[in-house]
């Protein structure tokens, strides 16, 4: 059952959201979600979060906020939609230097083959080796996991 069918801004979501009597709510997950999903359950709302692919297949027709919106609330009442776990603020930050990390490898990468194309040399064999002989170029710490 739809309670509430109107857009509201961002600043207006959290005191809307306190007033409101704890329901399910249902959002596409993304980075910002699990913020969303983080407040929400404080109220003590059920917000759950499913992946955007799992969403599109209720879509009726052209992608905007309020067809999505719709979406989101027809698949969030199906049993068959599968949801994702809502993310702390330090798997968040975790998640986020993994992106990081892999950023930097492409650019690493990058810079790399523009040095031997530049430079008219064959491609460096290793890694190892290109950083070693080189002080231009950097290696990137190993990751470590803390629990």
């Amino acid at each position: 059952m739809v309670v509430f069918n109107k857009p509201l801004r961002r600043s207006q979501v959290l005191p809307f959201s306190a007033k409101l009597a704890p329901c399910l709510i249902g959002m596409e997950a993304c980075a910002s979600a699990h913020y969303w999903a983080r407040e929400l359950k404080n109220f003590g709302h059920d917000a759950r979060l499913m992946p955007a692919r799992d969403v599109r297949a209720y879509l009726k027709r052209g992608k905007n906020d309020a067809v999505d919106a719709a979406a989101c609330c027809e698949a969030v009442q199906q049993t068959t939609v599968r949801t994702v776990p809502v993310k702390t603020p330090e798997q968040q930050a975790q998640l986020m230097q993994h992106r990081v990390r892999d950023l930097l490898k492409c650019q690493r990468t990058q810079v790399a083959r523009s040095h031997s194309a530049t430079t008219s040399t064959s491609p460096v064999p290793s890694w190892s080796m290109a950083f070693s002989s080189s002080g231009r170029f950097f290696m990137l710490p190993p990751l470590t996991f803390s629990r």
